[in-house]
């Protein structure tokens, strides 16, 4: 009789694996100083493609006229994953415009340091938002031939020496023109022409023009150079006589109308530019090395300044004022030369106060 074997079969229990995918990881951040202009517009796509980061676009407002659109929408259009506007008007005129109105700071004593004297306020800015996003980048558009590169280079490692700081257009040698052929192979909105060739920089204290015909210093700059003064051979025939109340020496009213500081200067601005005062046009001696023909427009500067000057004459001493204007010729360098936040310019602002 055959016997049947019993035989058991036993399941193979397998835990199933899941795999989970790989998490992506964290792209480094960039602060980006944004003006909404063609460089920094540009930049934000550079910055990604080159360096494989997220920007955060940062414009800072020290009195720069409006823009045609909102930049912080177009920043964020444009691929940045943060962007804002912040406004430090009134921390510009009182801890930076001021000083160096009571310096009458003026560079080779012509230009009033309209674009120089904003430089520290925004890299102290920049490096605040860095520090709050965890950012170890902060990128410019400064190019290899201007003075911005050193002010904000050399502010912002005075404010945070671990900052990385990535200049696109150092690196990335390319003309206007070849820029607005990359944002629109790109995608990118812009709103600068290639028949709109200046480039300007604009704040309370000045506004500043250059590129295009004015880069040779035989033409005089055309019409279209200027934005805020009026021609003087068509300014008002009859002088107008303004009012200019000081405190410390520090301007506080206009033909004793009592005004904080950032009105007063828009007002003398209008004011002052209507009748032409505040054209400046000379051949400046740049920190890094080249002599550049520089347009600016600076109507309340020039104004407050020669108001200043004029009181000075009639309340100081004789070697008090020769002694001064000493310090102001090395307040105004340093200035220049982006070395706000160096030690020295602490002392001489004490000095003048």
């Amino acid at each position: 009789m055959a016997v049947a074997k019993k035989t058991t079969t036993k399941k193979a229990s397998a835990a199933k694996t899941v795999k989970s995918a790989p998490k992506k990881a964290a792209r480094d951040k960039v602060v980006l100083a944004y003006s909404g202009g063609l460089d920094t517009s540009v930049d934000i796509h550079w910055l990604q493609e080159n360096y494989n980061v997220d920007v955060i676009a940062i414009a800072v407002n020290v009195g720069q006229p409006p823009s045609k659109d909102d930049i912080v929408a177009r920043a964020l259009r444009n691929g940045a994953i943060k962007a804002d506007f912040i406004d430090v008007r009134k921390e510009f005129v009182e801890d930076y415009i001021w000083p160096a109105l009571k310096a009458n700071a003026m560079y080779q004593n012509v230009y009033p340091l309209s674009t120089a004297v904003a430089r520290p306020l925004i890299t102290k800015v920049l490096a605040d938002v860095a520090k709050k996003e965890g950012a170890k980048y902060i990128a410019h558009g400064c190019t290899a031939k201007g003075n911005d590169q050193v002010r904000f280079d050399v502010g912002l490692i005075s404010q945070n020496p671990d900052l990385k700081i990535i200049a696109p257009m150092r690196e990335w040698v390319t003309t206007r023109e070849e820029e607005i052929d990359y944002a629109k192979k790109n995608g990118i909105e812009i709103i600068v022409k290639k028949s709109s060739p200046y480039s300007r920089d604009e704040n309370l204290w000045g506004n500043s023009c250059e590129c295009g015909i004015l880069e040779d210093p035989w033409e005089e700059p055309p019409a279209g150079a200027w934005a805020y003064t009026v021609d003087p051979a068509k300014a008002p025939a009859a002088p107008k006589y303004i009012e200019i109340g000081f405190e410390k020496g520090i301007p506080v009213c206009l033909d004793g109308v009592r005004m904080d500081g950032v009105k007063l200067i828009e007002t003398l601005n209008e004011l002052a530019g209507k009748y032409g005062v505040g054209r400046i046009d000379h051949v400046e001696d740049r920190l890094v090395g080249i002599k550049s023909r520089e347009t600016y427009e600076c109507p309340a500067a020039i104004t407050l300044i020669a108001a200043h000057r004029g009181l000075e004459a009639l309340t100081l001493p004789k070697d008090t004022i020769e002694f001064k204007r000493i310090i102001e010729q090395k307040f105004s360098q340093l200035i220049y030369d982006g070395l706000w936040y160096e030690g020295l310019r602490e002392n001489l602002q004490a000095f003048i106060d």
